[in-house]
């Protein structure tokens, strides 16, 4: 073997076994890194397939820092805290129900951010898309799956203070019809019909593909509507109503309730309103929740408050019993399939 061939030799082996060491290292840091995210309460997320129609799953924005956050990601209803799974879908908002999903984005890239609506299927595969005329703020699906809403800010970014303007749309999935405005129905307050200039619709709940309840805003005040797509009307039912959702049996709605002597900039806490007898409940949350809750069963309200990462996920029970729990970091915009 001449000098030439075991120089050439020399420098394969100096590479292979540099390679050998980078990999190594490169894999305990990922470990040691791993175990760290576990030590300080970091969800694990990995990439895998997220289905909307499978029973007892959990599906959500993940919030936790890494390649993943944004995404639609599920972990099993019955294990909150487990590894998530993560689609690969990015969602400002989310909600699903029937199979049926819909996702409220930002647009990226021109002079300014744009904003838009997209309905998936059971697979998380884009059926139909919208332009947004505002920021995200509240999405909801019918039980059937077959309507869907959608709420953004026109003007302002918060419900706490009064300079905001509100835009809500309802599409029909199986026609494709959309009420671009729900401030167009006919508004009857107290039974009597009105055309406030001031008008603000906002967080639709289905009770099914016509009826629904939403937030009315006028006059400085908030009320409970009840909506009939069919005949067009929004019917004022209660005071004092913002964010409202439906229970699984439609009886009950939880919302945010402004309360006296809170904080202007925290003044909500959460109620359920039985819808027989209009008996207001006071959940156990005293912290002021800028949320429409979702009901993960027939007894307990799930719901956000800020946390680490941006939101986690509580949860309380709905009778006013109990005490609020931590039920998941890292999250935002919960919904329950195969309900």
């Amino acid at each position: 073997m001449n000098r030439k061939s075991r120089v050439l030799i020399l420098l394969v082996a100096v590479l292979v076994l540099g390679g050998v060491a980078l990999g190594a290292t490169l894999h305990a840091a990922g470990r040691a890194g791993e175990k760290d995210r576990a030590q300080a309460g970091g969800p694990l997320v990995r990439s895998g397939e997220v289905t909307l129609d499978a029973p007892g799953v959990g599906v959500f924005r993940n919030m936790a820092w890494g390649p993943h956050r944004d995404e639609i990601a599920s972990v099993p209803a019955g294990d909150p805290t487990g590894p998530r799974t993560s689609s690969g879908v990015r969602c400002l908002r989310f909600h699903t129900a029937g199979g049926t999903g819909v996702c409220l984005q930002a647009v990226r890239g021109g002079l300014r951010d744009a904003y838009r609506a997209v309905i998936l299927d059971s697979r998380l595969r884009e059926l139909r898309r919208y332009d947004l005329a505002g920021v995200p703020s509240r999405a909801r699906v019918s039980p059937s799956g077959r309507s869907a809403a959608w709420t953004v800010f026109v003007s302002g970014d918060s419900y706490a203070g009064a300079a905001f303007s509100t835009r809500t749309s309802v599409l029909d999935l199986r026609t494709g019809r959309s009420d671009r405005t729900l401030e167009d129905y006919r508004f009857l307050l107290d039974g009597r019909p009105r055309r406030p200039a001031d008008l603000n619709i906002w967080g639709v709940t289905f009770a099914d593909d016509n009826r629904f309840y939403a937030t009315a805003a006028t006059g400085g005040r908030t009320y409970l509507v009840q909506g009939d797509r069919a005949a067009r009307t929004l019917r004022t039912l209660h005071p004092n109503v913002e964010c409202p959702s439906l229970s699984p049996d439609g009886t009950r709605v939880a919302y945010k309730k402004r309360v006296e002597g809170a904080s202007s900039d925290a003044p909500w806490r959460l109620y359920v309103l039985d819808l027989r007898t209009l008996r207001e409940t006071a959940t156990a949350e005293r912290r002021s929740v800028d949320d429409q809750a979702v009901w993960r069963d027939g007894r307990t309200l799930v719901y956000s408050l800020p946390g680490d990462y941006g939101s986690d996920l509580w949860t309380v029970p709905a009778d006013g019993s109990g005490s609020p729990s931590l039920s998941m970091r890292a999250a935002l915009a919960p919904a329950f399939t195969g309900r």
